[in-house]
């Protein structure tokens, strides 16, 4: 691989930080969520939220270690589907996806400054450009994922719910304003992102600035006329992440004495996913997942104080594996991950 290739170049320039304007908004964006988080908490009996959390003891190391560990390998192989081919050791994608994550989650990037992380990252490996394109598509293969979940819940919402229940109705909205979201972001990738659609594209955090156009959408759409196979293995993995996150639902609720069944847990844990898919600027989705949980335990006949207890077992986790990418990042470097083969 050449080392002068253009794509290999600028780490500065991929890693353009977003408008002052922007960056503005989303910390602004932060403080509503995590004011709002406190609030629901206040308002909601601290102590009929807290106590049960207390109450875990050394049983939250369960959940800290399982099944969210699973959840990640799935994840990664998610984005190793998005390759044309295997060009990167699994081992360095579950390294660098941690890691990438990690930004994700600790900036005020709309869930989108570790995917240029991730790519960089990955330089020993792949070109920046290639790097790009996998992240795209692995970023349209989860969402197609989630879309399929959110379907997936509703079934199980009929199955479950009182007809005219107040829960089914926005889920089915967002269900349709994620098909329609996929479609465009798939057409666009088709189109060419240097057509109408780079501004789109930038607008997810695709830092085109430092990319060869036709090179990556060459990239793009190679992989989806020529590898429907790996298409189709990335979606599905996946999808299978997206149920294992709603058996951790089941998991942590049993944890926390509140007894409900797989279908209901699926049924939250895909609700929650349309809240994140329509609140995807909000950072960590700080306080806007957690109105929506309390919405939709209350729906299912649960408390808000149950669903804020729930929120705050998932949100020590989140921390818990932001912290392990942290040190994943400092630790990721060309000598850190293996060897490129020969």
């Amino acid at each position: 691989m050449n080392p002068n290739d253009p794509s290999r170049r600028g780490s500065a320039a991929a890693l353009e930080p977003a408008s002052a304007a922007g960056r503005l908004s989303r910390w602004l964006l932060l403080a509503a969520g995590a004011a709002l988080f406190g609030w629901l908490i206040l308002s909601n009996d601290p102590a009929a939220v807290l106590g049960p959390v207390s109450a875990l003891s050394w049983r939250i190391l369960i959940v800290l270690v399982f099944p969210f560990s699973l959840i990640t390998v799935l994840d990664t192989l998610g984005w190793r589907y998005a390759f044309r081919t295997d060009r990167v050791p699994f081992r360095a994608l579950l390294w660098v996806r941690i890691a990438g994550e990690s930004v994700n989650v600790t900036t005020p990037t709309a869930s989108v400054g570790g995917e240029a992380v991730k790519a960089w990252l990955l330089r020993p490996y792949v070109g920046y450009t290639d790097g790009i394109s996998s992240v795209i598509v692995a970023k349209t293969t989860i969402t197609i994922a989630q879309g399929l979940m959110l379907a997936l819940g509703i079934v199980c919402a009929w199955l479950a719910l009182p007809a005219g229940s107040p829960l089914l109705r926005p889920m089915e909205w967002l269900l349709l304003v994620e098909v329609l979201a996929v479609g465009g972001f798939v057409a666009v990738q088709l189109v060419g992102v240097m057509g109408a659609g780079g501004r789109l594209l930038g607008r997810f955090g695709v830092p085109l600035a430092a990319l060869g156009g036709v090179a990556l959408d060459d990239s793009l759409g190679s992989f989806y006329r020529r590898s429907p196979g790996r298409l189709a293995l990335s979606i599905g993995f996946h999808f299978a992440g997206w149920v294992v996150s709603a058996l951790e639902t089941y998991l942590i609720l049993a944890l926390l004495g509140i007894e409900v069944s797989l279908l209901t847990a699926l049924v939250i844990e895909a609700a929650g996913t349309a809240v994140r898919f329509a609140t995807f600027m909000v950072p960590g989705h700080l306080g806007v997942l957690e109105g929506g949980q309390v919405a939709v335990f209350v729906a299912l006949g649960l408390t808000g104080a149950s669903a804020l207890s729930f929120s705050l077992v998932r949100r020590i986790r989140e921390v818990v594996w932001v912290g392990v990418g942290l040190v994943m990042l400092a630790a990721v470097s060309r000598a850190a991950l293996p060897a490129p083969a020969d």
